[in-house]
């Protein structure tokens, strides 16, 4: 996977959808907006970014329930749907994903090893909302962990996008 790679196709989709995308990061602090707007023109189809990385800032900025955070933790699929689900809301554009993960080199659990990520993409599918998430596993340093969530949240995205509008 190239490291444009899908950049220009995620914005070409969204451009065609006519439609706008926010994000609520947490494990990519920041990467995944980085990237879509290393593109020209990315103010056609991203409306904001979100870094969440606390629990505190998933509850205050996002809306995640206290609830889900306390009975699943921070990186689950849970998790990852409310905050996908939370700026999708708050920014009322028709697309949210989110990031949230373990980078490494610690932190991870039995549950989620360090290299674990949580990738939720909210949109609308027949005027109904719908949210998928996506449980994806890498290996690799910190920064390349950060580098693979980045990627597969892009890669989540336009399969949703293209999916919508096919």
């Amino acid at each position: 996977m190239t490291e444009s790679y899908p950049l220009e196709r995620v914005g070409d989709s969204l451009r065609a959808a006519g439609a706008m995308v926010a994000v609520a990061e947490s494990s990519t602090g920041g990467l995944v907006c980085s990237r879509l707007t290393d593109v020209p023109g990315s103010s056609d189809y991203l409306d904001r970014g979100v870094v969440s990385y606390s629990n505190a800032a998933k509850v205050e900025l996002l809306g995640v329930d206290p609830a889900t955070l306390d009975e699943h933790g921070a990186v689950s699929a849970p998790t990852a749907r409310e905050m996908a689900t939370g700026v999708r809301e708050l920014s009322g554009t028709a697309w949210g994903v989110s990031t949230t993960g373990v980078a490494g080199p610690g932190g991870g659990t039995p549950q989620s090893p360090v290299g674990t990520v949580y990738i939720g993409v909210a949109g609308r599918n027949r005027d109904q909302s719908a949210v998928s998430v996506q449980r994806h596993e890498f290996d690799g340093t910190r920064q390349e962990c950060k580098r693979q969530f980045t990627q597969q949240a892009l890669a989540d995205l336009l399969a949703a996008v293209d999916g919508e509008t096919a």
